[in-house]
C-alpha cells in the first residue's frame, strides 16, 4: 500500500473510532454498570475511551504508516507569541462562534441542547471532572483533527484548502451528538479558524492550550449562566 493509501486508511480509521467513542461508548459502558442516568463515573469512562482512540491511532501510525505522527514539524515561538496567539484565537472563536449560534437560534428557534442541560447538572461544582474533560478535548481533538487528519488530507489530495475544510467538517460532525444545528455550526467555524492557524504557524501546542482554555471557561460558566443561554457555549 502506498503512503497516501496508508494516510487515507488512517484518516478513516481515526474518524470512525472517534465517532464510535462519541456515540456508542456510553451505551456500551452502561451495559456493564446499568446506570439509570448519565453519571460522573459513566462520563469519565466515556472520556477515557477517547484516550484509547488516540492510543490506537498512535499504534497505527507507528506500525502501519511508519512515519512521524506529525507530518508538519512543530515550530517554536516566543512566550509572547504563545500568549498573543492563544488570546486572539480564543476571542475569535468566542465571538465568532457565539454570533453564528445566535443567528441560527434566532432563525430556527432551536431549543437548548438536551446534552448541554445534562452537562450543566453533571459538571455542577465538579472541578476535577471539568479539568479532565477539557484536557481530554484539547489534547485528543487537536492531535487527531489538526495534527493528524488535516495534513494527511492535504497530502493525499495536494490541497491545503481541502485539508482545512475536511478537518473542520469532521470536527463539526463529531459535535452533532449535541443534537442541534447551532452546536455543529459553531465547532465548524472554530475548526476552520484552528485549521487555518495550524496551516500557517504549524504549532499544535498553542491550539491545545486555546482549546483547553475555551472549554474550561465555557464549562465554568455553565455553573453560573441560565439554562436558556447554554446554546451560546460551543463545548
Amino acid at each position: 500500500m502506498s503512503l497516501n493509501g496508508k494516510y487515507s486508511l488512517g484518516v478513516i480509521l481515526t474518524f470512525v473510532l472517534l465517532a464510535a467513542s462519541m456515540l456508542y461508548s456510553i451505551p456500551l459502558i452502561n451495559s456493564f454498570f446499568n446506570y439509570k442516568t448519565l453519571t460522573t463515573d459513566l462520563f469519565f469512562y466515556n472520556r477515557l475511551s477517547l484516550w484509547l482512540v488516540l492510543l490506537l491511532v498512535l499504534i497505527y501510525n507507528f506500525f502501519i504508516e511508519n512515519r512521524s505522527f506529525f507530518v508538519w514539524e512543530d515550530r517554536k515561538y516566543s512566550f509572547l507569541f504563545y500568549l498573543g496567539a492563544v488570546i486572539l484565537l480564543y476571542l475569535i472563536s468566542l465571538f465568532g462562534g457565539a454570533f453564528l449560534n445566535a443567528i441560527i437560534i434566532f432563525l430556527t428557534k432551536e431549543k437548548v441542547s438536551e446534552r448541554l442541560l445534562e452537562f450543566k447538572i453533571l459538571f455542577k461544582n465538579n472541578y476535577l471532572l471539568i479539568i479532565f474533560t477539557c484536557l481530554t478535548a484539547g489534547i485528543i481533538e487537536e492531535l487527531l483533527m489538526r495534527a493528524y487528519i488535516q495534513p494527511r488530507i492535504e497530502k493525499i489530495y495536494n490541497s491545503p484548502a481541502l485539508g482545512i475544510i475536511v478537518s473542520a467538517l469532521l470536527f463539526a460532525i463529531l459535535h452533532s451528538t449535541y443534537g442541534t444545528i447551532a452546536q455543529v455550526v459553531g465547532p465548524f467555524f472554530i475548526g476552520i479558524v484552528f485549521a487555518l492557524f495550524y496551516k500557517k504557524y504549524s504549532n499544535i501546542k498553542i491550539l491545545i492550550i486555546c482549546h483547553f482554555m475555551f472549554d474550561f471557561i465555557s464549562m465554568m460558566l455553565m455553573n453560573l449562566v441560565d439554562f436558556k443561554h447554554l446554546s451560546l457555549l460551543n463545548l
